[in-house]
């Protein structure tokens, strides 16, 4: 049984904080690919050790995203999104500190598990919650973030370990994750 629709504001925020959330995952996985030769020299190792940072979120996040129904059924989908959201976050920042590969490789195998259920449950969530003559711009609101985050992963990559350093790739994650899920949750 789907709930009544939300009223515009609520509907405004939610859509947001579930736009923006989808676009952070998206995001991170393509914003570490031009940071390799900085992250592998920094941590001493070579770079195609450092493409571990990659592979370990890709693979993790594979691996959760089955897990995503039995997990919402269990907890809720908001809950779900919210905890994903907040745990996203928190391994983005020790991704940032991490002093060793086998660290970061470990906390980016936790970022990607956490991040999994995120995407589809943003589809989830808007479905239950848009008016039925709205469905479509929902799903576009997706479309566009997962699509445009990919694209804008090596640019914003890039232009932050040229400028700082490699740990601020995860770093920009903080606020923004912290506001989607507060929006998310205020919704």
């Amino acid at each position: 049984m789907n709930p009544a629709p939300l009223p515009p504001a609520r509907l405004a925020l939610m859509t947001m904080g579930l736009g923006l959330g989808t676009f952070l995952v998206s995001l991170d996985f393509a914003v570490a690919n031009v940071a390799i030769p900085n992250i592998a020299g920094d941590l001493g190792v070579s770079p195609s050790q450092g493409t571990w940072a990659i592979t370990s979120f890709t693979a993790a996040n594979a691996i959760a995203l089955p897990l995503t129904g039995w997990l919402a059924r269990r907890f809720g989908e908001v809950r779900l999104f919210v905890g994903a959201g907040l745990l996203f976050t928190l391994f983005s920042l020790l991704c940032g500190l991490a002093p060793s590969l086998e660290m970061l490789v470990l906390m980016r195998i936790l970022q990607g598990v956490v991040s999994g259920p995120m995407l589809p449950l943003s589809q989830a969530l808007l479905l239950r919650h848009f008016p039925p003559h709205m469905k479509g711009m929902a799903m576009a609101v997706v479309s566009m973030t997962v699509t445009i985050a990919p694209l804008m992963g090596p640019i914003v990559g890039g232009a932050i370990t040229d400028n700082w350093s490699w740990p601020w790739i995860f770093y920009i994650n903080l606020p923004l994750g912290l506001a989607a899920a507060a929006l998310v949750w205020m919704a």
